[in-house]
């Protein structure tokens, strides 16, 4: 397997994740980053998450690893910015985690391949790109379900 197949291979892992979620939160697409020889891949949530509502955010897709053959890795409870950390039987590794406001980052991690071009993903993003733009911004997209009690 080379690195764009890694890249493949992780935009449908991160699909599975995305999807596992409902109802559905809209994001776009981080940077894609690759070394020597592994890729990574990011998706950024643009739905506001608030604080009474990332528990059960992480509790879906924990439940979604676990059922698909993942391995928990590690689980961060904070009630601010938790995490969890999964990997699966072939080494590759995915991670959510929350930052400020409530903004939830997806990202999955390749094992070492063979070299290769990575192309952007092809995944269609269900919120703006922001290309163009420095950094993507904090979550401003509500939501009647995940968003309740936020600011």
């Amino acid at each position: 397997m080379n690195m764009q197949e890694a890249a493949e291979r992780s935009d449908r892992m991160l699909d599975g994740v995305l999807q596992s979620v409902q109802p559905q939160v809209m994001w776009t697409h981080g940077p894609t980053t690759s070394g020597s020889c592994e890729v990574s891949r990011r998706r950024t949530i643009m739905t506001v998450i608030s604080a009474e509502r990332r528990g059960s955010f992480l509790g879906l897709v924990d439940r979604h690893l676990r059922k698909s053959g993942y391995q928990i890795k590690a689980i961060n409870n904070d009630v601010e910015y938790p995490a969890v950390y999964a990997r699966d039987g072939e080494g590759y590794t995915v991670s959510l985690r929350f930052g400020g406001e409530g903004q939830a980052f997806l990202r999955v991690d390749s094992p070492c391949v063979e070299k290769s071009e990575v192309a952007e993903s092809t995944t269609r993003a269900t919120a703006p790109t922001y290309e163009g733009m420095e950094n993507i911004p904090r979550p401003n997209i509500r939501s009647p379900f995940w968003s309740a009690g936020a600011p």
